[in-house]
């Protein structure tokens, strides 16, 4: 028996892979795919353009600094810029992005660094400005592909790069190289990395100035001014101040709340928020959070201590994270006040906090997990207070107002940001970014980190600050921007930058096609018609057996089935058997008929797949 079934054929051995990779560990693959976010087109093409052509692999013009944003300019997330100078190339940040709502079974994606292929020996360095997953991300998947050349990282980023790593056992030994804001990193022949110290919602985070033949290059990183933080000290605004007053060529900086005006609030006001709200409550307090928020952390473990609570983690990666954090000295509370999941049993409620994950509402997240009664060990009862301690990233509304809804319906007291100030955010709003731009003084400016209408709204300020409107690049990703000893100029010439997504263990199997297929499996259905054919003479053997899932219940479309049944058998006795390529005849022609059929019926357009088994 000779069994046709030509569209599973690479599922099958994506499956039969998937199942010898689990037997070691569960490690995901990555492939290229050309994508953007809302149609098939490549980033920054317009629907039926094509992309533009891949720049020569040959080194740039000789002493032309090149910086190539790879991701993070049209999007929050997928965070990475290529410098390139000479022989030189140096990157900075290999981060992930999370999926969009119409794209089913992403894990996540990854920047597109085929540019890089064949430069791998003039790579010098990969400089991390923080440990966040959309600067970190892509790490064990890229590295490999770029040779493994020296990471550069602060001790806090450099641990949980590390910790991330073990998941990835048959990816190479990172070479990490650990670094601070007191010393300066040569690298290569061309660039010297000063690294300065920089806020945000985690520790060690910090931005670069990279020192170049033709100029200073300041890259910010995620920042903010807070001149009260927590575990940390303030922003070094004198060193950035200097680094301005030696002049700078070019600044990229933060853009995601470019479009927030005032200030950003510091994480002291946070801890009297959180600490006004915990005094009050009578029951358990659940406190949802990201897992890399260690300044937040850090703040309900004091209050916990200073209230007589005790705290309970829920979520791997937040206690990988504090794990990591106390070990290196950025954490640091009493012994007794983490519990352990037997005292959170017999604990009386009101002196209880739960820190979890899962305050943007992901499905399999330990805060969602809680709000459906699904979580083994944490369930919501009356009198609960329930803290959203983060704001809702863009994208995220929906989830958020039902995991808000189902929360409430189970009793508690629900409390986020808008209410209360229980979140500070991590990114300088515009007076911030005023003050920065002040103090750099660039003469050229490149918004960075956002989406283009936060990137443009950066511009705007960054015009009122003083810097030359033709002297600010508001670019694409993969859009090339380079520099000469007395100019710059944002090219037209573009690298590519499509998506690279992460699915599962799938190892080539995911494309553009495959990806519009499961949408429109998602959105109508999927409906299967196996034929029995004879292999000698290609007649048809007894009735088709048909399949619907997600289209139409099949016990109430008894006649629909029927009709469907019989335009099979006449497509087979209409057709030509002895044409070449009859299977490839026969199933383009039940897949059009039928389809065409089943859409007069029901004006919806299941995806029709033919199954031929000859015998």
């Amino acid at each position: 028996m000779t069994l046709h079934i030509t569209r599973y054929r690479t599922r099958q051995r994506r499956e039969q892979a998937g199942h010898e990779e689990r037997e070691g560990k569960n490690r995901p693959t990555s492939t290229t795919i050309n994508r953007s976010p809302r149609h098939h087109a490549p980033r920054g093409a317009r629907r039926g353009e094509r992309h533009a052509p891949e720049p020569t692999t040959q080194p740039s013009a000789r002493n032309t600094l090149r910086i190539i944003p790879i991701g993070g300019l049209e999007e929050i997330g997928r965070n990475c810029t290529i410098y390139e100078y000479n022989d030189d190339i140096i990157i900075v940040d290999l981060g992930l992005q999370f999926p969009d709502e119409d794209m089913p079974g992403v894990d996540y994606i990854i920047p597109n660094l085929s540019y890089l292929r064949g430069k791998e020996k003039r790579i010098r360095g990969v400089f991390i400005t923080h440990g966040h997953y959309d600067h970190i991300g892509a790490i064990p998947h890229l590295m490999p592909k770029l040779g493994n050349p020296p990471l550069y990282a602060a001790p806090l980023t450099a641990g949980i790069i590390m910790k991330r790593q073990e998941e990835y056992p048959r990816a190479p030994k990172l070479h990490i190289v650990r670094i601070d804001s007191t010393r300066k990193v040569p690298v290569g022949k061309h660039f010297v990395v000063e690294p300065f110290h920089v806020n945000h919602n985690i520790s060690d985070a910090f931005g670069l100035a990279i020192h170049t033949p033709i100029g200073t290059i300041i890259h910010t990183g995620d920042f903010k001014f807070d001149y009260t933080p927590v575990n940390d000290r303030p922003a070094d605004i004198g060193r950035i101040a200097e680094l301005g007053n030696r002049g700078a060529l070019v600044l990229l900086s933060d853009s995601t709340n470019a479009h927030s005006p005032g200030y950003q609030i510091s994480e002291q006001q946070v801890g009297e928020g959180l600490e006004q709200i915990i005094t009050k409550a009578e029951g358990r307090i659940i406190i949802g959070t990201f897992s890399s928020l260690l300044t937040r952390h850090q703040q309900i473990l004091d209050i916990a201590h200073k209230l007589g609570r005790r705290v309970l983690l829920v979520g791997r990666s937040l206690q990988s994270n504090v794990e990591i954090a106390h070990q290196l000295g950025y954490l640091k509370f009493k012994k007794g006040v983490i519990m352990e999941e037997e005292d959170f049993k017999r604990l009386s409620d009101n002196k209880i906090i739960v820190i979890c994950t899962g305050a943007q509402g992901e499905k399999n997240a330990a805060l969602m997990r809680i709000a459906n009664d699904n979580d083994r060990l944490v369930s919501i009862k009356r009198g609960d207070t329930i803290i959203f301690s983060s704001s809702v990233i863009p994208g995220n509304e929906r989830t958020v107002a039902y995991l808000h809804d189902a929360l409430t319906r189970r009793g508690a007291k629900v409390v986020n940001y808008q209410m209360m100030d229980v979140h500070a955010g991590g990114h300088a709003k515009q007076e911030d970014l005023k003050l920065l731009l002040r103090l750099i003084r660039p003469k050229y400016f490149i918004p960075i980190h956002g989406q283009h209408f936060q990137l443009r709204q950066h511009a705007d300020l960054a015009a009122e600050a003083g810097v030359e409107q033709k002297n600010i690049f508001v670019a694409d990703n993969g859009q090339i921007i380079e520099f000469v000893k007395d100019s710059g100029k944002l090219t037209d010439k573009k690298v590519s930058s499509d998506y690279v997504f992460v699915d599962g263990l799938g190892v080539g199997d995911v494309s553009h096609i495959i990806l519009r297929e499961r949408q429109a499996m998602a959105q109508e259905g999927m409906f299967v018609i196996i034929a029995t054919v004879d292999e000698k003479h290609g007649h048809l053997i007894g009735n088709p057996d048909i399949i619907s899932r997600g289209f139409i219940y099949m016990q109430d479309n008894q006649e629909l089935l029927s009709r469907v049944r019989a335009k099979v058998k006449t497509i087979f006795k209409e057709s030509d058997r002895n044409q070449p390529a009859f299977d490839a005849y026969i199933k383009d022609k039940i897949r059009n008929d039928v389809g065409q059929f089943l859409f007069s019926q029901t004006r919806r357009r299941p995806m029709v797949l033919p199954v031929l088994i000859e015998v």
